[in-house]
């Protein structure tokens, strides 16, 4: 059956059975021919105005455009060539595949008007949403769903657990980092969170997975000194003068640290900074890794640029690379961690401690993240705070799982996160 017969076959059905409205899954984009995309867009109002779809009812919504349209004789047509309304499904189906291909069609036509590699991974992108727009044949029913759910009972995959940060307590509270989660952690700058994510890195290497760190600040050395200063406690100010202020142990526990990580599957990339790029090189790194336990950390999500500049709407554009750093994260079941800032609305406040309204462009941020950590220190904002070294690891949003804080110890001149536990009335790290 070619579109046409399927578009007068499937408004013919539901001039027949109203009902049959309740079950569609397109809109009036589906339509080619411009006569039957006004049929439908009478019938969507009658519905929302809860009338009969009747010829009566869209002679009357159609007023002056029902010339254009054939005339009422031409409704009159739809209704008497419908026998029976038992293949109305197939009739959606075949708009909807006919509807694939033509925007399938015209990204392809897009991107020969201007080829380039950034129009090349937006071809691709575009083309997976146009197959996106329908669920696959091969879809589970929810039956299979749950046979596969007992099965998971019977023998656990522990592939499929969280991937461990290191620190238990936090481990405990979220489960892991896990596969196909998008994981925001903000603050304020210095705070700490550059230096908690290397800590996430190296939780994660050392227990046997790869990381790749996107690093949109600092160089690749840079972060790999603040690495090795963390693992072999190290003081980090000491890197501007090696030759005076390096001590023998210091030198010892560098390149014990050193060996540590040469044998880490760590990438550092600093030379991305479009979402396109950096999404790229994550597939590029998925495909060819041989430990596909894999962790991404991306430093931090306001220094991005998006695919579209909309200078007028910086939320627009934070909205756009959140979203598809979410996808992609679903779609290579990896999780990734993105670092962001927090806005200066946190230093009106009596109460410093920050909130997901503080995360700069929000909106967007909220919706997309599974979890957002908010990270605190007392010490910041208060120089004779009781709680020296101690950063408070805030779970505001956990989409599955419980929320709450997560105190550990922050040696900053290393750049040490670690976890922390009371004894004997003081707070000690272990």
């Amino acid at each position: 059956m070619d579109t046409y017969h399927a578009e007068t076959s499937l408004l013919g059905s539901i001039l027949l059975e109203n009902e049959l409205f309740n079950e569609l899954e397109i809109d009036s984009n589906y339509f080619r021919y411009q006569e039957h995309k006004l049929i439908f867009e009478a019938m969507e109002e009658a519905y929302r105005e809860k009338q009969v779809i009747d010829m009566v009812i869209l002679t009357a919504v159609l007023g002056d455009k029902i010339e254009a349209i054939g005339g009422v004789q031409y409704l009159t047509q739809l209704l008497e060539s419908i026998p029976s309304t038992a293949t109305f499904k197939h009739y959606e189906q075949i708009l909807i595949e006919s509807y694939q291909l033509h925007q399938a069609k015209q990204a392809v036509q897009e991107f020969l008007i201007e080829p380039s590699l950034s129009g090349l991974d937006r071809l691709v992108n575009d083309l997976k949403d146009v197959s996106s727009l329908i669920a696959s044949e091969t879809e589970n029913s929810t039956f299979e769903e749950l046979i596969g759910i007992s099965e998971e009972l019977m023998n656990p995959n522990s592939e499929k657990l969280g991937h461990m940060t290191g620190i238990r307590s936090l481990d405990e509270l979220t489960g892991g980092m896990q596969r196909g989660d998008l994981i925001i952690v903000a603050a304020r700058p210095s705070v700490g969170k550059t230096a908690f994510a290397l800590n996430l890195a190296a939780g994660h290497c050392m227990h046997g997975g790869s990381a790749l760190l996107f690093s949109l600040e600092m160089g690749r050395r840079q972060l790999l000194k603040r690495m090795i200063s963390a693992q072999a406690l190290v003081n980090g100010g000491k890197w501007r003068d090696i030759h005076n202020r390096f001590s023998p142990e210091d030198y010892q526990q560098a390149m014990r640290a050193i060996g540590e990580l040469s044998n880490w599957q760590l990438e550092i990339i600093d030379s991305k900074r479009t979402i396109a790029q950096i999404r790229a090189e994550i597939r590029k790194h998925q495909l060819d890794a041989v430990n596909k336990n894999q962790l991404v950390l991306i430093d931090y999500l306001q220094l991005i640029t998006p695919t579209t500049l909309r200078k007028e709407r910086r939320d627009l554009e934070i909205g756009e690379i959140t979203r598809e750093l979410k996808l992609l994260a679903m779609e290579l079941e990896i999780p990734i961690v993105l670092l962001s800032q927090l806005s200066r609305s946190v230093e009106t406040r009596q109460d410093k401690r920050p909130l997901m309204s503080d995360l700069r462009e929000s909106g967007n941020i909220e919706q997309d993240a599974d979890v957002i950590a908010l990270l605190y220190r007392d010490d910041y904002y208060n120089k004779d705070s009781k709680k020296k070294n101690v950063l408070e690891v805030i779970i505001s949003k956990h989409r599955n799982g419980p929320t709450g804080v997560v105190e550990m110890e922050f040696l900053r001149e290393y750049g040490r996160v670690r976890e922390l536990r009371q004894r004997e009335g003081k707070l000690v790290g272990i």
